[in-house]
């Protein structure tokens, strides 16, 4: 069993007991590109992703709308239940000396007004627009990255699910020999030409070969659950895969060249540079805060006076002025200095990430490379010995059954066989994996 799906494959298992208690509601044959596109459309995190990218746009407009004009419009109704006093000066009541209490003002006052603020110019404004556009651009990276992690992993799990029916494969046709061969032998025990203890010899592998099988059975049902789940497939529903494992192009003698300038093709390198872009806007916007802003108003209303609520509305009294302001920073306590040196720290740590993410997928290509041609060399080897196994199987059952060999023997090269074969689907199941792996360090899935 390989390693890295024991994990994913007890999660899944109960899953798969839920599944089996439902009915099944869609059929489903789909090849390796038709798994990829069924993901791509029910994927829950690229669905996320895709949502991501939505309100990036909403966010764009939302700052272009910060330089539209502003309109807003207001109404107020005030009742006096006391009207303010002043105090005045007794002189001009020919009292001089005093103060004389007077009301300004009535009882009831009313306004109606609107009003409209134009920006004409802002740095901040400026800048914001371009980190506006740069910050969709990374959401549309994110969807990238989301879709390729997607991509490997269903055709991962897509690769499990035909390495298990490959090993599937194999283990019914040594069932299926082995049970004529157990058969054969019991012919033969009744005849009296072979001992009893041969027989038992045989059926013991026979009996353990039909668990390693049923263990095999499960293990590929588990891995079509997982293939399902990577997919954003209802576990309910029923998937078979088109494809057949020699249909797979596994180009075992290939050299791979080293690519010093592949770094720039991964999506990771990529996101990287966004946030880069990002850092540096912010710098600049917290530059633009040096510069004046310069707004355009206008402003309109009505105002109404009365004593008498019924004659509230009788008399307006208009009121429009327009005007521009000017905002000119002069000193902020060397807040927005230092504001501006933080962002530099910031963007000079940028620069190291992307340094450090270079020279770690420089190596991650290498190692891709190197694990892929050994990978290519094991199996062809691993294929080979169990070519060998096979062969020395049919030799020591001739020989078995011409009685110059043993039980003993025939039993260990049946065992030897199981053993090859599994070497073999290991192998076969490492190339298909470290491909993908080598894909993705090269930047070549998308």
């Amino acid at each position: 069993m390989r390693k890295e799906l024991v994990t994913s494959l007890i999660i899944l298992s109960g899953f798969s007991l839920k599944a089996q208690q439902d009915t099944v509601k869609n059929n489903f044959s789909f090849s390796l590109e038709q798994c990829l596109e069924y993901a791509y459309q029910n994927q829950d995190s690229l669905k996320n992703a895709k949502l991501d990218i939505e309100s990036a746009n909403y966010k764009v407009k939302e700052t272009i709308g910060i330089g539209l004009p502003q309109v807003s419009g207001s109404a107020q109704f005030m009742d006096y239940l006391k009207i303010p006093t002043t105090l005045l000066p007794g002189e001009f009541f020919n009292q001089p000396g005093t103060f004389i209490p007077v009301k300004f003002g009535v009882k009831y006052q009313s306004s109606i007004g609107a009003e409209i603020k134009q920006l004409l110019f802002d740095g901040s404004y400026i800048v914001g627009l371009r980190a506006s556009k740069t910050y969709k651009e990374l959401s549309e990276r994110n969807y990238n990255r989301t879709k390729i992690s997607t991509t490997i992993a269903v055709t991962k799990a897509y690769y499990q699910v035909l390495v298990s029916n490959e090993q599937m494969r194999l283990l019914d046709a040594n069932v299926a020999q082995l049970r004529q061969q157990l058969k054969e032998t019991t012919e033969m025990n009744k005849q009296g030409f072979v001992e009893k203890i041969d027989l038992d010899r045989l059926s013991v592998v026979y009996n353990n070969l039909e668990t390693t099988r049923e263990n095999t059975r499960q293990i590929l049902d588990l891995s079509t659950q997982l293939l399902k789940f990577q997919m954003g497939m209802p576990i309910s529903d029923r998937l078979e895969v088109k494809d057949k494992i020699e249909n797979v192009n596994v180009d075992a003698g290939a050299v791979i060249q080293t690519d010093t300038s592949a770094y720039r093709n991964r999506i990771e390198y990529n996101l990287l540079e966004t946030q880069r872009k990002l850092n540096d806007l912010n710098i600049q916007r917290l530059k633009s805060g040096y510069l004046p802003s310069l707004s355009a108003f206008g402003n309109t209303s009505y105002q109404y006076q009365a004593d008498n609520f019924k004659d509230l509305y009788n008399m307006r009294f208009p009121s429009t002025v327009v005007g521009l302001q000017l905002n000119v920073p002069i000193f902020s306590g060397l807040q927005r200095l230092n504001q501006v040196r933080q962002a530099q720290v910031e963007l000079r740590k940028s620069d190291n990430i992307l340094r450090m993410a270079k020279n770690g997928i420089l190596l991650q290509q290498e190692n891709a490379r190197v694990t892929y041609q050994n990978s290519t060399r094991s199996l062809n080897n691993q294929k080979s010995n169990m070519e060998v196994a096979r062969e020395v199987l049919r030799v020591s059952k001739i020989k078995y059954q011409e009685g110059i060999g043993s039980s003993i023997e025939v039993t260990q090269a049946q065992t030897a066989l199981e053993e090859a074969e599994n070497n073999y689907i290991q192998a076969l199941y490492d190339v298909l994996v470290s491909k993908v792996d080598l894909e993705n360090a090269y930047g070549r899935i998308k």
